[in-house]
């Protein structure tokens, strides 16, 4: 089992920057690829950016890229979500999501998924 746990989530206005942090426990965070998921209300979960097990490779959502950086510490257990230029679209839930394989970006991969942190950009 691996538990996750978000946190950083908030109100910001539109072009600010918000960081979200996701915690790791269990069996080995190292082994795993990583991903941040989003859902807005009424909408399905999707793909955000995803970071290989090593942090060697990592992808990211049109719609994010240049805009959203991921980054994991496999010595803190921690994987980071920098998010810059914030817009109004940008806001949902924001869920991290661990995986034995990836980095990917569907969603039916990745079998441990953290509660979710609210993420709200203001206009």
């Amino acid at each position: 089992q691996v538990q996750l746990v978000e946190s950083g989530g908030g109100l910001v206005q539109a072009g600010g920057s918000l960081r979200l942090s996701c915690a790791a426990s269990g069996r080995t965070f190292s082994r795993y690829a990583m991903a941040w998921f989003r859902q807005a209300p009424g909408q399905e979960r999707e793909f955000v950016a995803a970071n290989s097990w090593s942090g060697g490779r990592t992808i990211y959502a049109d719609s994010v890229k240049g805009r959203f950086t991921i980054a994991r510490d496999n010595t803190k257990n921690t994987i980071d979500l920098q998010k810059n230029s914030l817009k109004p679209e940008d806001t949902a839930v924001y869920y991290c999501a661990a995986a034995l394989v990836g980095p990917s970006q569907y969603r039916m991969e990745y079998e441990y998924w953290g509660q979710g942190t609210q993420v709200t950009v203001s206009s």
